[in-house]
C-alpha cells in the first residue's frame, strides 16, 4: 500500500508537465537546454547559467560596404581636424606668443615655455591612450552546452547578433568599431575609437588636459593681444559726457575695429586663436561636465539613455576615487571627508 501512494503524485507530476503546450518552450542559447514556460514570454532568463534570451531575437546581417567606409571616413575625418587643430595651437602659441612673452623678461619666458611643454605632452599622451588603447573587448567564454557550461556561468549574460558570441551586462556592440565593448560609455569619432572598461579614464583625462590647455592657452593669447594691439584713436573723447550709452559703446567699437585692420599676421593668429581655444573650451568643459557626473553616479552615457529612470550602482565620491584610481592616502582623506559631511547632514536632520 505505501509503495502505491508513492508512485501516485510521481504520475500526476509527470501528466502535468506533459500537458504543457509546445509553444511555451524554448532552448537556452547558453547552456542548450530545453526550457518550459507556463505561459509565453518574448524575454526569458535560463534558471540554470543565467543567461537572458529573447525568443524573436534572429541574427543580423552585417553592415553594407559603403556603410563601413562611410563610418571609417568620418572617423578619420575628425581625428585629422584635431589633430591638425591640436598642432595649430601649439605651432601658432610658439611664432605668436613666445616673442611678446620673451620681451617682457626671460623668467616669464622660460617659464611659458615649460607651462606649455607640459600641458602639451600631457595633452598628446592622454589622446594617445585614448585612441589607441583597446576600449575593452569581452573575453572569451564558453557556451552552448550544458556540461561545459556551469551554474550561473553566463548570469545577465545576452546574445550578440552581430557578433554571434555572448554578451556581458552593461556591454554594448558597436558597428564603427565591429565588436562589443566592456562597459561601453560612446563612440567618440574625434580619437576614433570607443570609450569603454579600458580606455575611459585616458579619455577623461585627455578631457581634463584639454581643458586646462585651452584655458590657459586663451589666456596667454590675449595677453600678447594686449600688447601688439594697435592703439585706440577715440575722435569725440571729449564730448562722451553728452552722449548717451549706446553712443559711447558704439564709438568704442568702431574705434577697436578700425585698429584691428592695422593688426599684423602675428596679432591675427594671436586673435584667432584666442576665440578657438575659447570655444573649444566651452564645448570640451560641457562634456567633462557630463562625463564627471555619469561617473559619480556609477552610470555610463549609454546605460543612462537606455534607461534614465534605473539606478544601476551607488551614488558617492567613492565612484569618481575608484575611477581615477587615487592612491590609499588620499582616497582615504576624500571618502573620510565625505563621510562626515554626510554625517553630520543626517545628524542635522534628526535634530530637526
Amino acid at each position: 500500500m505505501g509503495e502505491q501512494q508513492q508512485q501516485e503524485p510521481l504520475l500526476e507530476v509527470e501528466q502535468c508537465v506533459t500537458s504543457i503546450p509546445e509553444d511555451h518552450e524554448a532552448t537556452c542559447w547558453g547552456c542548450g537546454l530545453r526550457l518550459v514556460f507556463s505561459s509565453y514570454s518574448p524575454v526569458y532568463k535560463c534558471g540554470w547559467c543565467g543567461a537572458v534570451t529573447q525568443s524573436n531575437q534572429t541574427s543580423r546581417k552585417p553592415d553594407t560596404v559603403c556603410f563601413s567606409h562611410w563610418r571609417r571616413f568620418r572617423d578619420w575625418f575628425f581625428v585629422t581636424v584635431l589633430v591638425l587643430f591640436m598642432l595649430f595651437v601649439i605651432c601658432g602659441g610658439v611664432w605668436a606668443v613666445y616673442p611678446v612673452v620673451f620681451s617682457i623678461s626671460i623668467f616669464c619666458g622660460i617659464f611659458h615655455c615649460t607651462v606649455a611643454a607640459l600641458l602639451s605632452i600631457f595633452t598628446i599622451a592622454s589622446y594617445c591612450l585614448a585612441s589607441f588603447r583597446s576600449a575593452g573587448t569581452p573575453a572569451g567564454i564558453r557556451w552552448g552546452s550544458y556540461p561545459m557550461v556551469g551554474k550561473n556561468y553566463l548570469e545577465n549574460y545576452t546574445f550578440c547578433t552581430y557578433c554571434s558570441k555572448p554578451k556581458p551586462p552593461r556591454a554594448h556592440h558597436c558597428r564603427s568599431c565591429k565588436t562589443c565593448v566592456v562597459d561601453m560609455d560612446h563612440h567618440c569619432p574625434f580619437i576614433g575609437n570607443c570609450v569603454g572598461a579600458s580606455n575611459h579614464r585616458a579619455f577623461v583625462i585627455f578631457l581634463i588636459s584639454v581643458v586646462t590647455s585651452c584655458s590657459y592657452a586663451a589666456i596667454m593669447t590675449i595677453y600678447a593681444s594686449y600688447h601688439i594691439w594697435p592703439p585706440l584713436v577715440f575722435p569725440n573723447v571729449s564730448s562722451y559726457g553728452q552722449m548717451g550709452s549706446k553712443k559711447v559703446l558704439m564709438e568704442i567699437i568702431t574705434s577697436v575695429a578700425s585698429s584691428a585692420f592695422f593688426l599684423s599676421a602675428r596679432g591675427i593668429i594671436l586673435v584667432y586663436l584666442a576665440f578657438a581655444s575659447l570655444s573649444v573650451n566651452a564645448g570640451i568643459a560641457v562634456l567633462l561636465c557630463q562625463q564627471l557626473s555619469l561617473i559619480y553616479e556609477g552610470n555610463t552615457y549609454l546605460s543612462h539613455i537606455s534607461s534614465p529612470t534605473d539606478i544601476h550602482g551607488e551614488r558617492g565620491s567613492r565612484n569618481l576615487v575608484r575611477f581615477f584610481g587615487c592612491p590609499y592616502p588620499l582616497s582615504r582623506l576624500l571618502l573620510g571627508y565625505t563621510n562626515t559631511g554626510k554625517l553630520q547632514d543626517n545628524s542635522g536632520s534628526k535634530l530637526l
